[in-house]
């Protein structure tokens, strides 16, 4: 069977490659075809599987971008919020899935293969917000930060203010700001200009290439 072509799409390019890291001992299953890192599809592939890393957690208008390039086949979101509401707006955008990133390396090939099928693959009804602890790769972790404190630490680089973080990433501001001072303690900072610096000097600032296999 010719294996599903996929595009993965994040701003960071540790993201990217974690992704493929992955999806590579199935690649009789799946064949990744481009790393997009804040760039457009080139190709025509099957499936683009957007993950929501320090982006709108629906997509936004960049789902819509993604939808309306006929290259990018079906759009995939990549998120460990699942809250019924944002499969829902996900939905209304075009997107085909939405898959939550504690699933298995092996799931989420399976989930692949169905939406390029034609299926729409979401998380089961009643399903939680998921784990802090995704598999993967993010910028930060060699320093001890956990997915959700780096993901808060690159919008602090990029300048977004705490309530923008919130709204971002689909979080209360109290459990923003409870990240906030664990990845302070981690990275040994306590003011925001410092933190600022630290994650423009340690990958926190969002990549811009594109990588062709």
């Amino acid at each position: 069977m010719t294996p599903v072509t996929v595009a993965l799409s994040n701003d960071y390019d540790v993201v990217v490659h974690g992704l493929e890291a992955m999806l590579a001992p199935f690649s009789d299953r799946v064949r990744v075809v481009e790393l997009n890192v804040d760039t457009e599809t080139i190709s025509h592939v099957d499936v683009t599987l957007y993950d929501t890393f320090s982006r709108m957690q629906d997509g936004g208008e960049a789902i819509d971008e993604l939808v309306s390039n006929p290259r990018n086949g079906r759009v995939v979101i990549y998120s460990w919020n699942v809250q019924k509401e944002l499969v829902e707006q996900a939905l209304s955008r075009g997107c085909s899935g939405y898959l939550d990133k504690s699933m298995s390396a092996e799931d989420i090939v399976s989930a692949i293969e169905r939406i390029a099928a034609g299926e729409t693959v979401v998380p089961p009804p009643g399903a939680e917000q998921g784990t802090d602890e995704p598999r993967g790769a993010w910028p930060g972790q060699e320093h001890g930060l956990s997915a959700r404190e780096a993901e808060i630490m690159a919008l602090i680089t990029q300048g977004w203010t705490n309530e923008d973080i919130a709204e971002r990433v689909y979080l209360s501001i109290n459990t923003v700001k409870s990240y906030i001072r664990t990845a302070y303690r981690k990275i040994g900072v306590t003011r925001r200009s410092q933190a600022v610096r630290w994650g423009m000097q340690n990958g926190m600032l969002p990549d811009h290439e594109r990588e062709l296999r």
